[in-house]
């Protein structure tokens, strides 16, 4: 995968009118500006609100919505938490995406693990150098710190110098809160 395979969701989601942007490593990528470990997937996330304009939007695919890890059909209910991963499949030619449900209340987007933290609603996304949007990365270094794998180690140690101020301090904020023994912390000063 490059940054064409970002484009090309950029181009399928270009006529969705609510907000949408890619999260995951590429998130991180597309801030840098520059791939900085090979990616497997690619995953874009949209607020849980517009999750039925998003179904309705890509209505020549089919849905999957995940529970404990398993796929099951997604018919036309509005998707509440626990489920925030959805999967879908293009009919036509079997294209995969995976999406994921991002909270919000008010103006603010809401932290699904823990409901202390939050973010002003204007301020979770961005856009890169080519119009892409994107998913902070202060907002998806705290969602990798639940389960952190090697690849999740690798995003952060690749934009820990690219961090603004205000980042480190809301993500060392944050982890404090939610996982306060994480070895992230010593680095976020």
């Amino acid at each position: 995968m490059s940054f064409e395979q970002c484009q090309r969701i950029t181009l399928l989601m270009a006529g969705f009118n609510k907000a949408w942007f890619i999260a995951g490593g590429w998130a991180i990528d597309l801030f840098i500006g520059k791939e900085t470990r090979e990616h497997k997937d690619l995953e874009f996330a949209v607020f849980r609100k517009d999750q039925l304009d998003l179904k309705h939007y890509l209505k020549e695919w089919e849905f999957k919505k995940v529970i404990k890890g398993e796929f099951h059909t997604w018919g036309n209910e509005f998707l509440e938490l626990p489920v925030h991963e959805i999967h879908a499949s293009n009919k036509l030619n079997r294209e995969e995406i995976e999406i994921l449900l991002n909270e919000t209340k008010d103006h603010n987007w809401k932290f699904r693990r823990d409901p202390r933290i939050s973010s002003p609603l204007n301020s979770v996304w961005s856009y890169s150098a080519t119009g892409i949007p994107y998913l902070k990365p202060e907002i998806v270094l705290l969602y990798k710190a639940k389960n952190t794998r090697e690849k999740d180690h690798q995003d952060f140690m690749a934009i820990k110098g690219y961090l603004g101020n205000e980042q480190k301090q809301w993500l060392r904020y944050s982890l404090e809160l939610h996982k306060p023994e994480h070895k992230w912390l010593q680095f976020l000063f």
